[in-house]
């Protein structure tokens, strides 16, 4: 058989079976260690961790070997190698760490064995693969490190490290106006939010809320940031169109979320304003409230459409939709924060005050602050963040106070 380069180390102290199972993985191309016990294995732990160990041990010891492994930072799955058909005693060294079990004698259960190997090697290369994808995203952001580093060591600094992510207050980008309100809960925001000219017709606008609170949370809106400066400047050097497609993007934001294996998940909107053709095309990361479209004739309406929430699920999918904007329009972007401020019990009841406050009038952030009496809140349940893109052909109502 061909050799292969994966490490495994029996600890037995059955010679005849660590003989049977060393002779069978030595079949199989492994490079085979054994041992007799914990002591003697000790040694090997220094400089040459294997990719799998197989040990008749007590569930103890199985423990404490799985502290030492972790300690070193090592991947390294224990599988059980036991004669006992006690259900009991399975049961105690799987809680102690055991990944499988193997029965003795290996010859009886080939099979099986070949079953567990099989997994055990795919989970190791799918750990690997992570930890490589993680240290490419950290070679990627070298230029945020130092940002980042203040972020985690200084609640105060890593404030200041969001707040220069932002996009500048009353922008007009492609005949839009723009401008957005954020209120944090804690020093550190687990909101999002950016506008950018994509081209001399096209706006990006995107809204997100990472899960969570604190210095994890607000490394992933470093991340969006991050990202969303890549894909443009893929863009603009015509390596990658993925920023005019919003589903594309939530893909891109999904890929490197799972990652960084921070466990953190973001819902998020994504839409591109396209003047010329007065649309706009836009996905769903699972967010809520959805976005309100107000119309100078009077309609105003919550946009529709639905998706899984970002970072959570691998290789999912997004769908696009699309609406017209054949008049002149204003869009209101909100996080989830933004119903917390409102009195009404049930979330109906909240989604329909929103509504009537943004069909009455208040269609700017300032008017809207002031209805809901965001001015006044010191301290606020959730992090609170709107994004307004007015249509400049509004006239006189365009501009918006933060």
């Amino acid at each position: 058989m061909t050799s292969r380069t994966e490490r495994i180390l029996i600890i037995d102290a059955n010679e005849q079976a660590r003989s049977d199972l060393s002779r069978y993985l030595d079949a199989r191309g492994f490079y085979v260690s054994v041992c007799p016990d914990i002591g003697a294995a000790r040694s090997l732990f220094t400089e040459n961790i294997p990719d799998v160990i197989f040990a008749d041990l007590s569930p103890e010891v199985i423990e404490d070997l799985n502290r030492r492994l972790d300690a070193a930072e090592s991947y390294t799955p224990i599988v059980a190698y036991t004669s006992s058909t006690s259900s009991a005693e399975v049961v105690q060294l799987l809680r102690a760490g055991a990944e499988d079990i193997v029965l003795k004698p290996c010859h009886a259960s080939k099979e099986a064995l070949d079953d567990v190997i099989e997994k055990l090697f795919d989970r190791i290369r799918v750990n690997r693969l992570n930890k490589l994808y993680r240290e490419e995203l950290e070679e990627a952001n070298l230029d945020l490190r130092s940002g980042i580093a203040e972020l985690r060591a200084d609640q105060n600094a890593g404030r200041k490290v969001q707040l220069k992510m932002l996009p500048d207050h009353s922008q007009d980008i492609c005949g839009l106006h723009a401008d957005y309100l954020i209120k944090p809960s804690l020093y550190l925001s687990g909101d999002f939010l950016d506008y950018i000219r994509l081209s001399k017709d096209k706006m990006l606008v995107y809204i997100a809320d990472v899960s969570g609170h604190g210095a994890s949370s607000a490394f992933v809106t470093v991340l969006l940031k991050n990202l969303t400066n890549r894909l443009k400047r893929n863009l603009r050097r015509q390596s990658s169109d993925d920023i005019m497609h919003p589903q594309r993007i939530l893909e891109r934001i999904n890929s490197e979320l799972m990652d960084t294996g921070l466990g953190k998940h973001v819902t998020v909107f994504v839409g591109i304003i396209t003047l010329s053709e007065r649309t706009l095309s836009y996905a769903v990361g699972a967010h809520f409230p959805m976005p309100i479209l107000s119309f100078n004739d009077g309609e105003t309406r919550f946009l529709e459409g639905s998706g899984l929430p970002v970072g959570l699920f691998e290789n999912p999918e997004w769908e696009l939709y699309e609406v017209k904007l054949d008049r002149p329009f204003r869009l209101l972007l909100f996080s989830d924060g933004i119903l917390e401020v409102i009195p009404d019990k049930s979330l109906d009841e909240k989604e329909r005050t929103l509504l009537e406050l943004v069909s009455g009038g208040s269609h700017t952030i300032a008017s809207l602050s002031e209805a809901l009496g965001l001015n006044s809140i010191s301290e606020l349940p959730d992090d609170i963040a709107i994004v307004s893109v007015t249509d400049q052909l509004t006239g006189s109502d365009q501009t918006s106070s933060t």
